[in-house]
């Protein structure tokens, strides 16, 4: 079962008022009855009147069928109430100049009143076209209105109806690998009903199982072998915090400095690992089990010690595995030939890999390769990333972990044909830039990728050159030393 991160909610209880009298600490100013009386209007403070006020939320017609008054206008304050909120004494009834009329009956209650209502006395009447316009406005206004709610409702149902569908797809999937696959595992991983629905992603449930299953455990790792290396590490931290001065008898000094500062920066990694969750940072849930996990590995594998990237791989096995079965796939996954190559930094291992990357890159995107050999931008500016944490630092962790369903199955082939897919993905936007903003849009991928279009772009890839695939032209390059179909790739010259 996949781990899930547990958000702990802590009640925090407000302090109440105390028992004290508040009365003479801030007194009310009493109120003038002659001031109290009149009501506020939008232009201003008028005298009171006899008349009940008008209610805004109750459209209301007169005699005249055309003076119609708004609906939904938020209740204006009384003088009395203003003076109670704001504590400053009203000033008596403005007295208007002389000429003008004193007792207007016209009172707009909102825009719609003022586009719907009569004009006040003073004022010429509307003529019927004028009337008639008035309401041609406010019926589209309406109509514009219940269009846009209707559309938004829309949507609303449409994303409601593709989630449920992706549930019940989710839970038919799983009673499937549950039910038949995972029984017969050996059987039926390679069938190609098999092959599609791993395509189609992994569900959580499984997801961890199948990962063990398809990576495998070549290495011969048991729980017991973790502890034993988990212990050799938690003395090493223990050494470290006692002394820094002297070294092991069994290592030269050299090495227990390397290991040493191996493990220092294992606990400045996890600090950045997916800082946005929360669970690996330090007081985290999941903090010292990543620590546990990663310093077991430095001393299982001192040759290759802790690299700048392994935190993320290894977090995202911790959140679909239990600890020492996600310490047996983090290390039979870094034993694989490219995961060695990069972690070893064997640059020229490295190298046959961007070349045969370019090669499909070529195939694939003649244009898009052709406008980054213009700037002469090769792919380890932008691949180290991706393959050094398995996109789980550069995707949305929901499809880093789709990518990651395939990559166990097709192996290092897909890392990089997911490579030509976020190129293919973004090609028309690549396309318009220069060095410094391609580098920099490939190195910060946008956060809303959808899955389903990254995916056809992967699936839309094709992994041959003329007759020959992903491994045929890697083992070429093997075998000669060199970049047979581009002897003037970039990649291979920096």
């Amino acid at each position: 079962m996949p781990r899930l991160a547990r958000v702990l909610q802590g009640s925090h209880n407000l302090p109440r008022s105390g028992s004290f009298d508040a009365v003479g600490l801030f007194s009310k100013k009493p109120k003038d009855p002659l001031h109290s009386a009149p009501g506020w209007k939008l232009f201003g403070r008028v005298p009171p009147r006899e008349n009940p006020q008008k209610d805004s939320r109750i459209i209301q017609q007169d005699g005249n069928p055309s003076s119609l008054t708004s609906v939904s206008t938020p209740n204006l304050l009384s003088a009395g109430e203003y003076e109670a909120r704001t504590g400053k004494m009203v000033a008596g009834p403005v007295q208007p100049p002389h000429g003008r009329r004193k007792n207007l009956e016209f009172e707009p209650l909102s825009t719609t009143a003022l586009i719907l209502e009569d004009r006040p006395a003073n004022l010429p009447a509307k003529s019927a076209e004028e009337a008639q316009r008035h309401r041609l406005e406010y019926d589209e206004m309406v109509a514009e209105a219940k269009r846009r709610e209707m559309k938004e409702a829309q949507r609303k149902k449409k994303l409601m109806k593709e989630r449920f569908r992706q549930e019940e797809s989710i839970a038919s999937a799983m009673v499937t690998w549950n039910s038949e696959i995972l029984p017969n595992w050996e059987s039926m991983r390679h069938t190609r009903r098999v092959r599609e629905l791993w395509w189609q992603g992994l569900p959580p449930s499984v997801r961890g199982r199948v990962w063990s299953l398809a990576v495998g455990n070549e290495l011969n790792i048991t729980p017991e072998l973790y502890e034993i290396f988990l212990s050799r590490a938690k003395e090493k931290w223990r050494s470290f915090s006692e002394t820094s001065s002297e070294s092991e008898a069994d290592d030269s000094a050299a090495s227990q400095a390397d290991r040493e500062s191996s493990l220092d920066l294992i606990k400045l990694d996890i600090s950045r690992t997916f800082p946005s969750l929360f669970i690996f940072q330090k007081g985290g849930p999941y903090h010292d089990l990543l620590h546990s996990v990663l310093g077991a590995y430095t001393c299982y594998r001192p040759d290759v010690g802790y690299v700048q990237g392994m935190s993320f791989i290894a977090a995202v096995l911790i959140l679909n595995l239990e600890e020492a079965d996600a310490f047996i796939a983090f290390a039979n996954l870094l034993n694989k030939p490219c995961q060695m190559a990069f972690f070893r930094v064997d640059h020229d291992l490295m190298l046959k890999y961007f070349a045969a990357f370019e090669v499909f890159f070529e195939e694939n995107l003649p244009r898009l390769f052709s406008h980054f050999n213009s700037y002469k931008l090769t792919p380890d500016l932008y691949l180290i990333d991706w393959i050094f944490t398995l996109y789980s630092k550069s995707l949305p962790l929901d499809l880093a972990c789709r990518v990651w369903d395939v990559f166990c199955r097709d192996s290092e082939e897909f890392l990089f044909r997911t490579a030509l897919g976020i190129l293919r993905l973004y090609e028309e936007v690549l396309l318009h830039m220069d060095f410094i903003h391609i580098a920099q849009f490939l190195t910060r991928l946008p956060e809303d990728i959808a899955p389903d279009r990254l995916f056809g772009c992967i699936a839309a890839v094709q992994m041959l050159s003329g007759n020959r695939k992903w491994t045929q032209v890697f083992s070429a390059l093997m075998k000669d030393g060199k970049d047979v179909d581009k002897n003037n790739s970039p990649a291979l010259k920096s």
